[in-house]
């Protein structure tokens, strides 16, 4: 056989084989396989996942939010944040759109229900409730490829890019924070806002007390639609019993740590304003005394793009 008909009988042989392995050739095109690094360690990925399933409700909202391929979710267990299912509220219409299934209920790990959804992708928390940190070697042994993200830390939008560079969906994850922060800009635009910095309170949340930092997801959210948030004062600081992206403290420290001229309230619905506006310890407040505070939503306490979004409309709902 001359050169000619080598090379013609090579390349007829690659395209047939690229015509029966189509996944092979997308692949090779798209830079795969790909290696990534995570909160547990390191993992690669022989091509684009197609069968994503997600341990972590926290973070199903930023997989749904970048058109994932997700298949199945944890469920968390049921409550006035969830639908019946233990599906968040922001987002559990979406997923049910588009046939997301329950993974497992009650944030009850469950490894035969993971390998029997056979993930080419598995998204997990290294954090909260819903982490399953501490099963990461049963599911290394089990052949399940494990993505490990620590929310504690980071941003909805930081975390959509980590995932994005795992997952091959990084045209994805910008498009998200792209038409996020789109939106955003256009309601902070319309809103009339008043005069004074903010505060940030989780108000009598489990029986807790706390003041939202200015780096918090929360007071960076409000930043983006035109509000100065402050942070409780320095000299408060020996009162602090646990410190995240809130300071907690007792309730009888509350009032002296409510710097704002307005004030926002964590998890917040009209019932709670009502609560903050006649509780005895905060009366002598100007945001109590000028009633200017304002609920952020029951969906509030963890932003992602569906949560974040139905922050800014309750904000808008008061400011326009």
């Amino acid at each position: 056989m001359n050169a000619e008909k080598r090379l013609f009988a090579a390349t007829t042989l690659a395209a047939a084989f690229l015509s029966l392995f189509p996944s092979f050739a997308h692949a090779q095109e798209d830079g795969w396989p790909r290696t990534v690094k995570h909160e547990a360690g390191e993992l690669t990925l022989p091509a684009r996942p197609v069968r994503i399933v997600s341990t972590a409700p926290s973070l199903t909202g930023i997989l749904l939010a970048m058109d994932a391929p997700l298949i199945a979710s944890a469920a968390t267990t049921p409550s006035v944040m969830t639908d019946d299912k233990g599906f968040f509220s922001q987002w559990a219409d979406v997923a049910d759109k588009r046939g997301v299934e329950v993974l497992y209920r009650n944030l009850s790990f469950d490894i035969e229900a993971v390998i029997g959804w056979e993930p080419d992708l598995l998204i997990a928390s290294s954090s909260g409730a819903d982490t399953v940190l501490q099963h990461y070697a049963e599911l290394e042994a089990q052949g399940i490829p494990t993505f490990v993200v620590n929310y504690s830390n980071q941003s909805w939008q930081d975390m959509a890019v980590r995932i994005g560079e795992a997952a091959g969906l990084e045209k994805e994850a910008v498009a998200a924070i792209e038409r996020f922060d789109a939106y955003t800009a256009k309601v902070a635009a319309s809103l009339t806002k008043e005069k004074g910095a903010a505060s940030i309170v989780g108000y009598n949340i489990g029986a807790s007390y706390s003041i939202g930092r200015p780096e918090s997801p929360q007071a960076r959210l409000l930043s983006s639609l035109g509000f100065e948030v402050q942070g409780m004062p320095q000299t408060q600081a020996v009162d602090v019993t646990r410190r995240s992206d809130f300071d907690f403290i007792s309730r009888e420290n509350l009032s002296a740590a409510i710097t704002g001229d307005t004030v926002f309230l964590l998890r917040g619905t009209d019932a709670d304003v009502e609560a903050f506006l006649a509780d005895p310890v905060l009366a002598n407040l100007p945001a109590v005394k000028n009633r200017r505070v304002y609920p952020l939503g029951p969906t509030s306490f963890r932003i992602d793009y569906y949560s974040g979004r139905e922050m800014v409309d309750a904000v808008a709902r008061h400011f326009r």
